[in-house]
């Protein structure tokens, strides 16, 4: 895997690559990159510059305490070992994107500014992120409703070469991804644990192989699944999309409530909740908040269901570009 040295430092500094699982230097958060990109900016350098500083160039060139420039140089030594990591990663056809690339998809940019992760991992068809599509998310547990929501979307992104984006879970996610995909259509799965474990499975290692399908990630490949991991994808999966639909949500708890109501803070994506007598309390509470009614039974037929979302999306004033740093 060939890397710009801006990704290599972005990848030494940001990600567990090459560390044991208990470091004694822990890499950066996003809370702690941040601060250091506006000083590369400030001072018209790249990341890839501190391959050469010393660890009291670094301290003097970047105003850092010696404790923060220590901290770079520990994690800037395991170059091997990044590298071993990286072969290894790909020979399981996984690669990375990190914000200094040029690749790194636009909308995460554009939306989610500083939010934006630093590092991405994925596997299969990487221009498939940030392409038109509609977003899906909801329960792992899902009922008959949600189960009739799921496959109708998946097959109208099919049907309108339309890209399918969840977060790639049971439930919800893996209905509308499968039924999209069999539909000969394309899907992105954002996923809050192992991107490792994940493509091991036969019919996604088939899809990955054709190139309809992109898995991604902005924890360790061989990450396990946590609820704190599972919360923060939800913005990474509004916000590739065109339009969000919320088959169900719980009331001021759980992902879907957390990341629906983020997106419509943020004004990301119009979001679609259905609607219907017997729905969750949560998706009446979103509706209150702001989110677009979708009823069910569905309207349309799923194959004129885009240019339905289009038609009924609440008109935002357009917000003027804002990009994020490296």
């Amino acid at each position: 895997m060939i890397l710009s040295s801006d990704s290599q430092v972005m990848l030494l500094l940001c990600s567990h690559l090459g560390l044991s699982s208990d470091p004694d230097t822990a890499p950066f958060t996003l809370h702690d990159w941040n601060p250091l990109a506006r000083k590369f900016q400030t001072r018209s350098l790249r990341p890839g510059a501190l391959l050469d500083l010393s660890e009291q160039d670094l301290a003097s060139q970047l105003d850092l305490s010696n404790d923060e420039a220590g901290r770079i140089s520990r994690l800037l030594e395991r170059r091997g070992s990044l590298a071993i990591e990286l072969e290894r990663l790909e020979s399981q056809g996984i690669r990375v994107l990190t914000r200094a690339d040029e690749n790194y998809p636009l909308r995460y940019r554009q939306r989610l500014t500083d939010a934006a992760p630093a590092v991405l991992f994925y596997a299969g068809n990487r221009e498939l992120l940030g392409q038109p599509g509609i977003a899906v998310v909801g329960s792992r547990t899902v009922d008959q409703v949600g189960q009739d929501c799921a496959a109708y979307i998946g097959n109208a992104c099919a049907w309108s070469g339309s890209v399918l984006y969840s977060g790639g879970a049971k439930g919800v996610d893996s209905i509308s991804m499968k039924a999209a995909l069999e539909g000969r259509g394309t899907a992105v799965g954002i996923l809050a644990d192992s991107l490792e474990r994940a493509i091991r499975v036969p019919e996604t290692r088939a899809a990955l192989m054709r190139g309809d399908l992109c898995l991604a990630t902005s924890y360790s490949p061989n990450a396990g699944f946590s609820v704190g991991a599972a919360m923060g994808r939800n913005k990474l999966i509004y916000a590739l999309a065109d339009y969000a639909v919320v088959t169900a949500s719980d009331v001021e708890k759980g992902g879907t409530w957390a990341g629906a109501t983020e997106a419509l803070r943020a004004n990301w994506v119009p979001v679609f909740i259905v609607d219907y007598s017997d729905m969750p309390e949560g998706n009446r509470a979103l509706l209150k908040k702001g989110g677009v009614a979708l009823p069910y039974p569905f309207p349309i037929d799923f194959a004129k269901f885009p240019d339905w979302l289009s038609a009924q999306a609440v008109q935002n004033k357009s917000k003027p570009t804002q990009l994020g740093l490296f």
